[in-house]
């Protein structure tokens, strides 16, 4: 299922629902299949989206490559949370300079 998040002054852009899912659990939200970041909401969910990629990042949460790995397995690339939620931060800071709000919508609850 995608999700579709829109901006009231931005764009929009599309993810898949566990990606989804995962940012708005972040930003405190409930994954019905419509809501609403509002115009007061955008400082606090950009925050907690930027401290959650910056958490990730800590080498503590970093899986280790064994180097006697097949050549398959070296060639696969991990896509963090700061690199999923990177799309989503930017459409909301965007939003946040117009004094916008975001909607997203899917076709069901996730």
């Amino acid at each position: 299922m995608l999700v579709k998040f829109t901006s009231s002054t931005s764009g929009q852009i599309m993810m898949f629902a566990p990606v989804a899912r995962q940012l708005l659990e972040i930003v405190g939200k409930d994954c019905n299949a419509r809501g609403v970041i509002t115009t007061e909401q955008l400082p606090d969910a950009i925050h907690r989206l930027r401290e959650a990629s910056a958490d990730a990042k800590n080498p503590d949460h970093a899986e280790a490559v064994s180097p006697d790995e097949n050549e398959d397995a070296k060639e696969s690339v991990h896509v963090g949370l700061g690199q999923r939620a990177y799309p989503l931060i930017e459409l909301l800071e965007w939003t946040r300079k117009e004094d916008g709000y975001v909607l997203w919508e899917a076709s069901g609850d996730f």
